[in-house]
């Protein structure tokens, strides 16, 4: 059944609203704390862009767009580019550093012309796209408007092509104790195209790549290990074949739409349920991947007064800390980020998010709503039948287990949930 509001009452309090209100925050707060306050007399000797790239004046978007081959990507970056900078956004796209070193002269035998040669070619990988999307970001930092970094693949997606004993040494190796920095700690958010090979298979070719040589057995393989590489990101939107190409097309615009805070078709994202007790671990599937996190998310200020979009009906906005956890239950890192949400006389729903580090984390968190709650939650992330679901076990303020589905909701999709069997709805 689907599953009631939260009773996230407030207490009554005459408490103004400060600094720390969700209108001021993505202006002020990001500006002065990203890296640390900007003394007068150092930012008096840098240039405009060099104080832009240290404190940006606008917010920056990272999206990955990843999955299987041919599964769209390619189409998806030459559609969202035109469309986000007719919107006033800077664009940038990062190319896929493995496809440079294959079209600048590397062949694939490399990677087995060595003992431990992946290894050392997927590391190499990780240096140029960490490289390459930090410079793009510097870029558009120091533009000090609006932008987007759109990613051909993202730092998890090496870990769909090495064997999982490789993969932790070269985690071992770069010093990365938890890949939530690889993960939501350092992308807005990650677009899986499923590759054309599953539901669309008339339409799979590699005629557009040639870097790429799969069958569509490995093609479909490859997309399910890709997919199960970024389980655990908050915001991993899954496009499948169930739609025409055109359609799936147009599902990823209003996405990214949605996430950037532009007005979009897209009216719902999940679906809730209400289960009756937090699921059993063991009882899920061998096959199944999932990743256990706390959540802890902080309520700031309203502004309700004097809103400066006439077409702003209320706007608030809240923190949150997500922390990892191993299967043995210990911590293993933690990632921040800020939302902003803005609810239109129209009915819509905008949101914006950023990631923030745990500096600005702690500095919020002590300037908090103190009227509201802190709310406290285990979440269980999973996929299954190529849906992407979520678990949200809430421990404060109320003992309740929902269930979050997503869901397609363009207009005529009329999707329904393939529920798993494992959970007790």
């Amino acid at each position: 059944m689907s599953a009631p509001p939260l009773p996230y009452d407030r207490k009554p309090s005459n408490t103004t609203p400060s600094a720390f209100s969700a209108r001021n925050l993505s202006q002020t707060r990001l500006r002065s704390n990203s890296h640390g306050p900007l003394a007068q007399d150092i930012s008096a000797e840098l240039t405009e862009a060099e104080v832009n790239s240290i404190a940006p004046p606008a917010p920056i978007y990272k999206i990955v767009l990843t999955g299987g081959p041919c599964g769209g990507k390619t189409t998806s970056m030459a559609r969202l580019s035109p469309y986000l900078r007719e919107r006033g956004f800077e664009v940038i796209t990062c190319p896929e550093a493995f496809s440079l070193l294959v079209n600048n002269g590397m062949a694939f035998d490399y990677l087995s012309a060595v003992k431990g040669m992946d290894i050392v070619v997927q590391d190499t990988v990780m240096d140029m796209q960490i490289g390459m999307e930090d410079g793009f970001e510097r870029v558009l930092r120091a533009r000090g408007k609006p932008a987007v970094l759109l990613c051909d693949r993202g730092l998890m997606d090496g870990s769909a092509y090495m064997k999982e004993e490789d993969w932790n040494k070269l985690m071992q190796k770069r010093e990365i104790g938890c890949v939530s920095e690889l993960r939501e700690g350092r992308y807005n958010a990650v677009f899986h195209l499923v590759t054309a090979a599953e539901g669309a298979e008339e339409y799979y070719t590699l005629e557009n790549n040639a870097v790429r040589t799969e069958s569509p057995e490995l093609a479909r393989s490859l997309d399910s290990m890709t997919l199960n590489a970024w389980v655990g990101h908050p915001s991993l939107k899954i496009f499948d074949n169930s739609t025409d190409f055109e359609t799936k097309m147009q599902r990823v615009v209003e996405e990214t739409a949605r996430l950037v805070g532009l007005p979009t078709h897209l009216q719902k994202v999940t679906t809730k349920f209400l289960l009756k007790k937090e699921p059993d671990l063991s009882s899920f599937p061998k096959e199944v991947a999932y990743q256990i996190f706390e959540v802890e998310k902080v309520y700031l200020y309203e502004e309700n007064e004097d809103v400066s979009q006439e077409n702003v009906l209320k706007e608030y906005s809240f923190i949150r800390k997500r922390t990892s956890l191993r299967k043995s239950g210990k911590e293993s890192g933690s990632v921040y980020g800020w939302t902003s949400v803005q609810k239109m006389k129209d009915g819509q729903r905008i949101e914006k998010k950023r990631i923030i580090t745990k500096r600005e984390y702690l500095s919020l968190f002590n300037n908090r709503d103190k009227t509201r709650h802190i709310v406290r939650q285990k979440r269980i992330s999973f996929l299954w039948n190529i849906q992407s679901f979520n678990v949200h076990v809430f421990k404060e303020p109320s003992d309740v287990c929902i269930l979050h589905a997503q869901v397609r909701s363009s207009p005529g999709s009329g999707d329904t949930v393939d529920m798993p069997s494992f959970l007790d709805v």
